[in-house]
C-alpha cells in the first residue's frame, strides 16, 4: 500500500478501520448482546418504544402504557433514532428469528452512528491538518472512554447519534467551501435537535461561530444563509415528521412549538443579516448582537416558563430526585478517578488546538481552527456544568490532539535513536489521545470506590440481569410495584408491568414511588393499591433504595429491609440464589 492510496481512498479506508472496530467491539461485548444486557434505564426504554411502534403502536404516539397503567408515562424523546434499531430487527428476523434479531439489532445499531462520526472527524482533521491525518483522529477517538462509551454495543439510546451530529457540526465548521459548511452545520443542528435538547447549548454555540464569522468577514455570508435556512428548514420539516402527539404542547424539554419557533425565527435572521450589503465590521457585530438580542427577549416574553429548568418539574421532584441524578452534576463533584479520565483528552485537545490556531495565523485555514478551537473552549467549560458533557467534550478534542501529534510524531520518528523512535511514538501517541491518564489511573487505583459503592454496583446489576428477572415470568402477568430505576428494566425482560421510571414527564408516578417507599407501611399499601399493583419487588442494596433508608430511617423501605414485613405482605418464593425479593400484596 502506497501512502498516496491513504489520500485518495481515505474514505473507503475509514470504513474498513470502522468495520473492524465494530467487529471487534461485537466480539468483546458478545457476552451482553447474548443477554440483553441493556444496563442503562435509557436504552431499555428505548427498546420498549422501538416493540411498542412494532406491535402497532401509533408513529405519534411515544406514550409508554405498560408503566403506570393503564394512562402509562409521557417520554419526550422522538421516533428518529428508533429507525435504525427497528429497521436492523426487520432486516434480521427472516434469518435469526425475533429473539436473536432483537438481540443483534441493540448490538449493531450503537455502531452505525459510530461510523458516521468517524468519517466526520476524519474529513475535518483532512481539512484542518493534512490528508494524511485521518489515520490518527480514528485512533485517538479509541482513546475517548466516555465518547467510546456511547458507541458500545447495547447502547441504544439517542446519545450516539447526536455525537455524530456534532462531529459533522465540526467538520462544517472547518469547512473552507461556504455553502457546504453552512449546510453541515445547518443540517447537523437540526438533526441533533430532532432527536433531543442534550446538545442544545452546542448547536447554538455552533451557530454563534458562523455568525461570528460573517461578522469578521463580509465574505462569510453564503456560509451564514445557507446555516440559517438549512437549520430553520431541516427543524420545522424534523418537527412535522418525528414529532410526538405530546410534544405539540408548549413544553420546554424537547423540539415543541417552543424551540421550534426559535430555532425558525433565528434562522431567517440569519438569512436576513447575510443579505445585508455591510461593509464595516463593528456594523455587523452591532447587527448580530442586536438580532441576538431580539430573539432572546421575544423568547423571554413569550416563553417565561423556559427561563428556569427546561424540565418543568415541581420543587419537590427536583428535590427528591432530579437534583440527585449523577450525571446532571458538575465534573468536580465527581471523585478523582472519574475526573481525571475524562477532562485530560479535552484539555490536550484545547492545547492542540489553541497551538495550531497560532502556527495557522498566517493561512487561510486559521478562520476554521478559530471556529474548531472556539467549540472546544465552550465544551471544555460546559464540563463544570454536567458532567454528561464528557462525551462531547472528548469528541470535540480529537482535532486538536492529532494537530499536536502531527508535529510531535514525525520529529520522533525521525531521531537517530531506535529507543526514541519507538518507545518515544508510542508514549507520545498514548500521553496526547489520553489513554495513558486511564492507565495509570486503572494501574495506581486512584480514588478506588469503596466496599459499599461495589456493593451497590453489584446489587444494581445482578437485579437487572435477564435470568434473574426472567423467573418473574412463572407469574400471570400483573402490576409490580418496584423502584423507579428498575421500572424501565422490568417491562423489557418480563411480561409484568410496573409503576414508574426515570423520566421529568411523570412526576406525579415518581413521587408516588418515593412516597410509598420513604413513608409508613399504610401509606405504601394506599399507593399500591391506586395503581393496582399485585405484588411488591425490591433490589435490596440497588443505588435507589440507599436514598430511601438515608432519607427515611424507620419508613415503610428500611423497616422491610431491617426484616419487618407488614402482615398484608406474603412472600413469593424465587430461584436459589435471587437477588430480587417479591411479595405478593394483599388488600
Amino acid at each position: 500500500m502506497r501512502w498516496s492510496d491513504l489520500d485518495r481512498h481515505w474514505l473507503r479506508w475509514v470504513l474498513l478501520a470502522w468495520v473492524t472496530i465494530a467487529a471487534w467491539f461485537l466480539w468483546q461485548r458478545w457476552n451482553a448482546v447474548h443477554w440483553l444486557a441493556l444496563s442503562d434505564t435509557d436504552d431499555n426504554m428505548r427498546l420498549m418504544q422501538v416493540r411498542s411502534w412494532l406491535n402497532g403502536q401509533s408513529w405519534y404516539d411515544l406514550r409508554q402504557y405498560r408503566l403506570n397503567p393503564p394512562t402509562g408515562l409521557d417520554i419526550h424523546w422522538s421516533r428518529l433514532v428508533d429507525l435504525p434499531i427497528a429497521g436492523l430487527f426487520l432486516l434480521l428476523k427472516p434469518f435469526a428469528g425475533a429473539v436473536w434479531a432483537e438481540r443483534l439489532a441493540v448490538g449493531i445499531a450503537p455502531l452505525l452512528p459510530m461510523g458516521v462520526a468517524l468519517v466526520a472527524l476524519a474529513v475535518s482533521v483532512r481539512r484542518l491538518v493534512a490528508p494524511l491525518a485521518w489515520p490518527l483522529a480514528v485512533a485517538f477517538l479509541l482513546g475517548c472512554s466516555s465518547t467510546l462509551l456511547m458507541f458500545m454495543p447495547e447502547r441504544i439510546d439517542h446519545h450516539g447519534w447526536q455525537l455524530a451530529c456534532l462531529a459533522w457540526t465540526v467538520a462544517g465548521l472547518a469547512d473552507p467551501k461556504q455553502a457546504r459548511g453552512g449546510l453541515a452545520v445547518g443540517l447537523s443542528s437540526a438533526l441533533s435537535l430532532t432527536i433531543g435538547l442534550e446538545l442544545l447549548p452546542y448547536c447554538g454555540m455552533a451557530g454563534a461561530i458562523v455568525t461570528l464569522r460573517w461578522v469578521w468577514d463580509r465574505g462569510e455570508a453564503r456560509r451564514l444563509a445557507v446555516y440559517g435556512a438549512t437549520l430553520a428548514g431541516a427543524s420545522g420539516l424534523g418537527f412535522v415528521v418525528f414529532a410526538s402527539n405530546a410534544n405539540y404542547a408548549m413544553r420546554c424539554d424537547a423540539l415543541t412549538p417552543v424551540w421550534l419557533s426559535a430555532v425558525v425565527a433565528g434562522g431567517a435572521l440569519l438569512v436576513l443579516l447575510s443579505a445585508l450589503r455591510v461593509d464595516r465590521l463593528p456594523v455587523r457585530l452591532v447587527l448580530g448582537l442586536i438580532a441576538g438580542g431580539a430573539l432572546a427577549a421575544a423568547f423571554a416574553t413569550l416563553f417565561p416558563h423556559c427561563l428556569s429548568r427546561p424540565e418543568g418539574v415541581s420543587e419537590e421532584l427536583a428535590r427528591t430526585w432530579l437534583n440527585n441524578v449523577r450525571e446532571a452534576k458538575p465534573l468536580y463533584t465527581m471523585p478523582w478517578r472519574t475526573i481525571l479520565p475524562i477532562v485530560t483528552g479535552p484539555i490536550i485537545g484545547l492545547l492542540g488546538a489553541l497551538f495550531a490556531t497560532w502556527r495557522a495565523r498566517r493561512s487561510p485555514s486559521v478562520v476554521g481552527w478559530a471556529a474548531v478551537t472556539l467549540f472546544t473552549a465552550f465544551a471544555v467549560a460546559m464540563l463544570f456544568w454536567q458532567i454528561r458533557s464528557g462525551p462531547a467534550a472528548q469528541l470535540l478534542a480529537v482535532p486538536g490532539m492529532v494537530a499536536l501529534a502531527w508535529i510531535v510524531v514525525p520529529w520522533l520518528l525521525t531521531h537517530r535513536s531506535v529507543f526514541v523512535r519507538v518507545g518515544g511514538t508510542v508514549a507520545a501517541l498514548l500521553l496526547l489521545s489520553s489513554t495513558a491518564v486511564s492507565l495509570i489511573v486503572q494501574r495506581l487505583k486512584i480514588d478506588p470506590p469503596d466496599n459499599r459503592t461495589k456493593v451497590v454496583l453489584r446489587a444494581g446489576a445482578r437485579c437487572g440481569s435477564l435470568p434473574a428477572l426472567q423467573a418473574l415470568n412463572r407469574l400471570p402477568k400483573a402490576v409490580m410495584f418496584t423502584h423507579v430505576d428498575l421500572g424501565p428494566r422490568l417491562i423489557v425482560a418480563t411480561h409484568h408491568d410496573g409503576i414508574a421510571g426515570p423520566y421529568h414527564r411523570n412526576g406525579d408516578a415518581i413521587l408516588d414511588v418515593h412516597h410509598a417507599f420513604q413513608g409508613p407501611p399504610d401509606q405504601f399499601r394506599g399507593i399500591a393499591r391506586r395503581h393496582g399493583a399485585s405484588y411488591l419487588l425490591t433490589c435490596p442494596n440497588m443505588a435507589e433504595t440507599t436514598v430511601y433508608r438515608a432519607r427515611s430511617p424507620g419508613g415503610f423501605y428500611d423497616r422491610l429491609a431491617h426484616g419487618k414485613v407488614p402482615p398484608w405482605l406474603t412472600p413469593v418464593a424465587l430461584p436459589k440464589g435471587s437477588p430480587l425479593k417479591l411479595w405478593r400484596i394483599s388488600y
